[in-house]
């Protein structure tokens, strides 16, 4: 199709940019300034010499090769300040369009966040969140009412009869004086309870000779 039509099959170059202007023109001003540093050299060299001759068709002539040498160095001072200003400006536009990149990037993020948040809360139910809140709040008072009826303690009702107190208090102070008799009793007859002190087992020959026993340990 190409040959029929007579289009070329050569590709396209590629359309200049910010970056590829700036690198550019970045090494145009360091030719310039090579050549600026070597045309200044040339001039105090010439400066060096017409300090030294006298007045003559010499140093006419030789001050004429300095102002030629003065004059480029002026052009070459003005093609630097031009491309300077050239360069700044790319530079800024440059970032303003890296600034305008990078809007575009947080914007897009901000919108697939947006995106994702409204798709996640979409899955939450509101009311079934406030339902288990309740559950957790009945839950809680009962564990509450639980732990207040395990500590509850155990005290004496106020409405009980002093006089029924009285009474059983009389009652046990009676029960330790019968108690203090018996064993008082029991002191008397040698330890032995009276109702067993005319008694002697059957297998017993003997009444036990207390003071005999102690006389012989003695002897």
């Amino acid at each position: 199709m190409n040959r029929l039509f007579g289009t070329s099959s050569k590709p396209t170059a590629p359309k200049p940019t910010l970056t590829t202007a700036i690198t550019s023109l970045d090494s145009r001003l360091s030719s310039i300034d090579v050549k600026l540093a070597s045309l200044t050299a040339e001039l105090s060299g010439y400066q060096s010499k017409l300090s030294k001759m006298r007045d003559g068709p010499g140093k006419t002539a030789l001050k004429q090769k300095a102002l030629k040498v003065l004059r480029q160095r002026k052009q070459y001072e003005a093609q630097r300040d031009q491309i300077q200003s050239q360069v700044w400006n790319m530079e800024q536009a440059q970032t303003m369009q890296d600034n305008l990149k990078n809007t575009m990037v947080t914007i897009d993020a901000l919108q697939q966040t947006n995106k994702q948040l409204k798709k996640e809360y979409g899955k939450v139910d509101i009311d079934k969140i406030e339902r288990l809140q309740d559950e957790m709040a009945d839950l809680l008072d009962v564990g509450n009412e639980i732990q207040e009826s395990l500590a509850r303690s155990y005290e004496v009702p106020e409405d009980v009869d002093e006089d029924e107190l009285d009474a059983e208090l009389e009652a046990l102070g009676q029960e330790v004086e019968l108690e203090r008799e018996m064993y008082g009793g029991m002191e008397g007859a040698g330890g032995v309870p009276s109702f067993m002190q005319d008694e002697v087992p059957e297998f017993v020959d003997e009444e036990p000779k207390v003071g005999g026993k102690v006389k012989e340990v003695a002897g």
